[in-house]
């Protein structure tokens, strides 16, 4: 079993900045890739970003790339999500996920199987 701890949200000016984290703990030899999704109130969840676990390969939504930069120390087991340039509709819970094969997509949510408890990110307009 993977588990997965989100940290670093908060409240920001738009413009500003935040830097998410996302430890993983349990049994991680398994995971192929992390992810980063968001929901805000009355939406589904979306896509945000991901990366191969112990590459360098990475993956944006269109909506956040040039903002957001998702990266990885695997030495610390810790997927990180930096944040720039926020806008307010950026607020939302956002949660880290992990997947045990490449599936379809990268932005599939169902080809994730463990997620966090989430963490939330307020953009104040």
């Amino acid at each position: 079993q993977v588990q997965l701890t989100e940290s670093g949200g908060g409240l920001v000016q738009a413009g500003g900045s935040l830097r998410l984290s996302c430890a993983v703990s349990g049994w991680r030899f398994n995971i192929y890739g992390m992810g980063w999704f968001r929901q805000a109130p009355g939406k589904e969840r979306e896509f945000v970003a991901a990366i191969r676990w112990g590459g360098s390969s990475t993956y944006y939504a269109d909506s956040v790339k040039g903002r957001f930069t998702i990266s990885s120390d695997n030495a610390k087991n810790t997927v990180y999500l930096q944040m720039n340039s926020l806008k307010f509709e950026d607020t939302a819970v956002y949660y880290c996920a992990a997947r045990r094969n490449s599936g379809y997509s990268w932005s599939n949510r169902r080809d994730y199987e463990y997620w966090g408890q989430g963490t939330q990110v307020t953009v104040s307009s």
